[in-house]
C-alpha cells in the first residue's frame, strides 16, 4: 500500500486509513491516533477542516447535559469524528443555526 498524507495534520505520511463516507478516505498518522486519547478530533467531511481540542475543556463548557454526557462516557476513547460542515466552508449555515437556538 502506497503512504498519502495524515488527513490531520498532513505532515506525516501513513497507510493507517479509513473510509469515513463513501468515497472518502481518511488516513492517521500514528503521532495524530495518539494525539486522539487527549483531545476530540473532528474532521469536516465536506472541506477537510481539522479541528482538535483538548477533551477536559470541550466536557468543562458544554452546557447541555446529554451532549455533556456523551462526550463524557467518550472520554477514555481515541475518537476522530467526522462533521458534515464547519464554520470553515459554511459559516453562514451555522451562525445561523447558533442565533436560532439563543432566540430559543
Amino acid at each position: 500500500m502506497i503512504p498519502h498524507k495524515c488527513t490531520i495534520c498532513k505532515n506525516e505520511y501513513t497507510t493507517l486509513h479509513t473510509e469515513a463516507a463513501q468515497d472518502v478516505i481518511v488516513y492517521v498518522c500514528s503521532t495524530c491516533l495518539e494525539a486522539a486519547k487527549y483531545n476530540f478530533i473532528w474532521i469536516c467531511m465536506k472541506c477537510g477542516e481539522v479541528y482538535l481540542r483538548p477533551k477536559k475543556l470541550v466536557i468543562e463548557r458544554l452546557k447541555n447535559k446529554d451532549l455533556k454526557s456523551a462526550y463524557t462516557i467518550c472520554e477514555d476513547m481515541q475518537m476522530i469524528q467526522g462533521i458534515d460542515m464547519c464554520i470553515s466552508c459554511s459559516p453562514d449555515v451555522i451562525l445561523d443555526n447558533y442565533v436560532n437556538k439563543k432566540e430559543i
